[in-house]
């Protein structure tokens, strides 16, 4: 008995299906997936200030400051010089300094007020008295708007100011002759301000701010006394 015969059937050869034609003149599109953000990125603390936030506020507080300090020291400023030349505000040219006058003498030989009104009377007019007095509402003026000596400036203002305020002397309602002083204020009046101000710029070096006080804090001498600063 013979084995059995199997026929194998042909096996038909594997085509491969054509590639597509991609033509060249039409643009591919990007498919890149835009950035998102991580969904576990905190959400920002309502009401905390950003970074930007803080460095514009710092800048607005320093230019305030600044127009403060230029405002102070013209106060201080345009005081000598009307009282130099009597361009005819608070001083006349008869009454100027440079035409003879005494920048004391008006302001202090009235002094009817307080307990310290025969001192003031006696300085006024003193040749001491006028010099003081001018060179310091000179130099504070013109180094508190150069924004340069604002620590110097503040001191030496501060006196000026706290010696015209025992002139006037807010505290009494009544002069020595019995008349109304006319106080606003028995503590606070403009010459308490204009101390406050040049102590503020002066703290906050608002000479850094269109002004002077960056150069002036890197010269050598002020560098080696701060309180020139």
């Amino acid at each position: 008995m013979s084995a059995p015969h199997y026929t194998v059937p042909p096996v038909a050869p594997s085509v491969e299906p054509p590639s597509p034609v991609v033509d060249s003149s039409t643009p591919t599109p990007d498919v890149t997936p835009p950035p998102t953000t991580p969904p576990f990125a905190p959400d920002p603390v309502v009401g905390q200030p950003t970074t930007t936030t803080v460095t514009t506020t710092r800048a607005t507080a320093g230019r305030s400051l600044a127009a403060l300090r230029i405002a102070t020291g013209l106060v201080f400023l345009w005081a000598f010089v009307d009282k130099t030349f009597g361009l005819g505000y608070a001083t006349t040219w008869d009454r100027a300094w440079l035409n003879g006058g005494s920048p004391t003498k008006g302001f202090l030989g009235n002094v009817d007020v307080g307990p310290f009104q025969s001192v003031f009377r006696a300085w006024a007019g003193a040749g001491w008295a006028n010099i003081a007095f001018m060179v310091g509402l000179g130099a504070v003026g013109l180094a508190v708007v150069l924004g340069i000596g604002l620590r110097l400036s503040a001191l030496a203002g501060s006196v000026m100011m706290l010696l015209m305020w025992a002139a006037e002397w807010p505290l009494a309602r009544h002069t020595s002759s019995g008349e109304l002083t006319a106080s606003t204020n028995p503590l606070i009046d403009y010459h308490i301000i204009y101390a406050l101000a040049l102590i503020a710029v002066a703290v906050a070096l608002a000479g850094d701010t269109w002004g002077l006080g960056g150069w002036w804090s890197r010269i050598r001498l002020v560098r080696s006394l701060p309180w020139l600063r």
